[in-house]
């Protein structure tokens, strides 16, 4: 795992030394505070419903639930509130207010737009999503993103979401590729541990500030000039 971070100089050499001269025939993103910044929907809607309870919510509970899909942040909320058997309703009263909130408040990250079009003139591109279908098309309509992928996968069409390998799987195929030729994009450690699974090598983008994010690259953000520099260089534009 290589890190680039702020203040360091811009340039190609951490991706050179972690990838060598391997480069992706597909890229496929995360797109759940990856190409859109939901997590603050993410957080108000689950705020609301430990607030419904009598309980904070603070960094240890969204360590709970980042990155899960919503059967399973259903799960984890279910555990921590004590209340067995009632995941499945817990899931759905979140998924009602992300729904809501994502349509009405969520924007595209900074650079996810350039990153996502840069990428596109070099290899297929594809997204795929924890979220179920409705919210993914919500966020990417939201965001401006939806004629940006030809490919796109949502949690509700696959066997297992991630952590498990599926919806890598499936967007690798889908876009006629190997995975471990297909490049993926994470913020959580649940969809690094997905891409993971499915043989795919993964740029780190975390969300959580101080969450460790075991990636072949980890970046602050999409506008990183050095990762932005190495994708020019699949077309040829690097200097």
């Amino acid at each position: 795992m290589i890190h680039h971070t702020e203040g360091v100089p811009a340039g190609t050499e951490l991706f050179d030394r972690a990838f060598r001269t391997w480069r992706p025939d597909a890229v496929v993103f995360d797109c759940d505070g990856l190409l859109m910044d939901t997590e603050p929907c993410w957080t108000v809607a689950e705020t609301a419903i430990f607030a419904r309870r009598g309980l904070p919510f603070g960094p240890e509970q969204k360590a709970l639930v980042i990155g899960k899909s919503v059967a399973d942040a259903g799960a984890a909320m279910a555990t921590a509130f004590g209340e067995t058997g009632n995941a499945a309703n817990l899931a759905e009263e979140l998924y009602s207010l992300v729904v809501e909130i994502v349509g009405s408040t969520a924007e595209a990250m900074t650079g996810a737009h350039a990153i996502v079009d840069l990428a596109a003139r070099a290899v297929p591109v594809a997204v795929a999503s924890n979220s179920p279908r409705r919210l993914l098309d919500v966020a990417l309509a939201r965001g401006g993103f939806t004629d940006a992928f030809a490919v796109s996968v949502a949690a509700d069409e696959v066997t297992s979401p991630k952590p498990a390998p599926d919806l890598y799987l499936v967007a690798c195929e889908r876009l006629g590729v190997l995975p471990d030729r297909a490049l993926a994009f994470e913020d959580s450690i649940t969809g690094l541990r997905s891409a993971r699974a499915a043989a795919v090598p993964v740029i780190g983008v975390p969300t959580l500030a101080h969450q460790e994010l075991p990636a072949d690259v980890v970046v602050s953000s999409l506008t990183d000039p050095g990762l932005n520099e190495w994708i020019k260089g699949w077309l040829g534009e690097s200097p």
